[in-house]
């Protein structure tokens, strides 16, 4: 999983997986759903991250079990 923020868009992009795009979809205002050949998601991206993103610079990671 890849997560990256860009400045100069104002876009977060987080990356499932590496497929190729078939289709995408704004599921929500502002939310991108990438879809991969197989019908999965592959990614995600927000639109406006700033405005929704307490700390666009900072991500925290957790794993549960």
């Amino acid at each position: 999983m890849k997560i990256r923020y860009d400045k100069q868009t104002d876009s977060l992009v987080i990356t499932l997986r590496d497929e190729r795009i078939k289709e995408s979809d704004e599921v929500r205002p502002g939310v991108i759903a990438d879809f991969g050949y197989d019908g999965g998601v592959v990614r995600f991206e927000i639109l406006g991250a700033s405005r929704l993103v307490a700390n666009t610079q900072e991500i925290q990671f957790s794993i549960g079990g």
